[in-house]
């Protein structure tokens, strides 16, 4: 790991705690705490939290702040009602993936998160001639992510806002805190559970820390675990399901947050002669035997090219599984396809992309 990265408000608890790190995009992100069979169980069947502050954030302000966001962004952004979020593609002007994420909108600003740091030269060439000041404010807004069955019970009794009707996919846009710990308070995260995420400031980070391990109980985890966590809920990351400029939101599957129909974004208009009948998609591959496919692995069937993995895992409850960009003609589940390896190839099967609570009933519970 690189002395260089950036490690967050709370490297120093988490290390405490025998966290091992990781550099990723010029973080330090929590790896894990020495068991990850424990940790894929707590955010399971119980309670889990993770550092998710290397997360980029954007504020967009403004008069035209909405519009610019729109801009950026695959999902209808300006129907968007305060303390509503929304999740989608950010596409530069041929309709390819440049990345994927969130837009919260606040009564006076619009905060943008996506997975990559180097986005400054796109949002400015989408929102050119608008009024809209871009500012990065990552490192101002730390925040975890609680995932896990008792999340709602657990932040309920320390939130002072009521979250017991709190929507999916809706924030409390009102200053409020959580065990007496200023907070942001959201219902969304990355996980396929019910789940919340907590943004504070710097100075508050360790408090947050101390409310939401040692109060609430819950148990911290990392990116160790969280490869096969989002693998079965079927939730893509940055450079592993696709790289910038290669994709189409649709190869991704993601056409229920292109609203194409409704608004126009950078890209959309060399989407709309796809939007219909996408020529590929993304899906879940259970794969037999006991060897792991390498991620970027050719898929075939019937001796023919059919598509590409992108994301393998070990999944403590389905087994060798992965992630795929299909070609139409082999994306019914069920399928039988072959993944290419160094020594001949091995079978799989075609499943839904999410192969864990594909209904997303859990996290809309």
């Amino acid at each position: 790991m690189e002395t260089a990265s950036i490690r967050s408000p709370f490297y120093d608890v988490a290390a405490s705690l025998g966290a091992s790190f990781m550099e990723e995009g010029g973080w330090c992100w929590i790896e894990g705490f020495g068991d990850p069979d424990g940790e894929y169980l707590a955010v399971r069947d119980d309670l889990g939290v993770w550092d998710v502050s290397p997360l980029n954030k954007w504020e967009f302000r403004g008069p035209d702040a909405l519009v610019a966001a729109q801009a950026v962004h695959t999902n209808n952004i300006l129907g968007l009602e305060i303390g509503q979020v929304r999740y989608g593609a950010l596409c530069d002007s041929s309709g390819l993936m440049v990345d994927d994420g969130t837009v919260y909108r606040l009564a006076d600003r619009v905060l943008v998160m996506t997975n990559g740091a180097d986005r400054m030269e796109h949002f400015a060439e989408a929102t050119a001639g608008l009024e809209v000041e871009i500012e990065p404010v990552t490192r101002s807004m730390p925040h975890l992510g609680l995932q896990g069955p008792r999340s709602r019970q657990a932040l309920g009794a320390l939130c002072a806002a009521d979250i017991s009707r709190l929507g999916y996919f809706r924030f409390i846009p009102e200053p409020t805190t959580v065990g007496g710990v200023p907070c942001l308070v959201s219902r969304t995260g990355f996980g396929g559970e019910l789940g919340y995420e907590l943004f504070c400031q710097p100075g508050h980070a360790v408090d947050l820390w101390g409310v939401v391990v040692s109060q609430m109980k819950a148990r911290p985890y990392g990116v160790g675990v969280l490869e096969a966590l989002r693998v079965e809920a079927g939730l893509i990351v940055l450079d592993y399901d696709y790289c910038p400029h290669e994709r189409t939101p649709y190869d991704l599957s993601l056409d229920k947050m292109v609203a194409i129909d409704k608004v126009e974004f950078l890209g959309s208009s060399q989407l709309k002669p796809i939007a219909c009948d996408p020529p590929r998609r993304l899906k879940t591959l259970r794969i037999e035997g006991d060897k792991l496919p390498e991620h970027g692995a050719a898929v075939t069937r019937r001796g023919e090219r059919a598509g590409t993995l992108t994301s393998p895992a070990l999944s403590p409850r389905f087994g060798l599984i992965a992630m795929a960009i299909l070609e139409r003609a082999a994306c019914a589940d069920g399928e039988r396809v072959e993944v290419e390896t160094e020594g001949g190839s091995i079978p799989a099967t075609v499943a839904p992309l999410a192969i864990y609570d594909p209904e997303k009933r859990r996290p809309r519970s």
